[in-house]
């Protein structure tokens, strides 16, 4: 496992973050950040205040795409995790105007956080991914995946995720 930066898993979905973050956040009003052309993904994921503002204004179906595109989680994995029907997403994505609830809005933020350190965590995507498909001996024999439903289970599989990170195996 390693900690290096995520330059060369994410390749050009990391440009593609970054950009659609900072187009973000420049519509909704934060030109001090925005004005750094270097404010990055990762700068979001660990400015609290800046996330905490994003889920109270919500985000637009736009930036999700993006997001879901960095993620391991199918179209149908995403309606699960936010608790609406496919049906319901494919009409938001038709909708360039929408933004979703805060809600929905603070869901996507830990799904990204979680890939995010997984995807730092492990040597590859695969990986990762392989990971959150397979019982877990600490996360009391779950799968990772099956935990990122609620606040309380993301928090057990970041904290996995930092256990791992630090050479740390149950």
């Amino acid at each position: 496992m390693n900690a290096q930066p995520l330059e060369n898993d994410y390749g050009t979905g990391h440009k593609a973050l970054d950009k659609a973050i900072r187009t973000y956040l420049r519509k909704i009003g934060d030109t001090a950040i925005t004005a750094d052309k270097n404010f990055t993904y990762s700068d979001f994921l660990n400015n609290k205040m800046l996330i905490i503002r994003s889920i109270r204004e919500g985000i637009p179906y736009r930036l999700f795409a993006v997001i879901r595109e960095a993620t391991p989680f199918s179209e149908e994995d995403w309606a699960a995790y936010l608790n609406i029907s496919r049906k319901t997403l494919l009409r938001h994505k038709n909708d360039p105007a929408y933004l979703f609830k805060p809600i929905h809005t603070e869901k996507i933020i830990e799904l990204a956080e979680v890939t995010y350190k997984g995807k730092s965590v492990f040597d590859s995507s695969e990986q990762f991914y392989l990971w959150l498909k397979t019982p877990c001996f600490a996360l009391g024999q779950l799968k990772p995946a099956e935990l990122l439903r609620d606040s309380y289970g993301k928090e057990l599989v970041m904290n996995e995720l930092n256990r791992i990170d630090h050479g740390i195996f149950a």
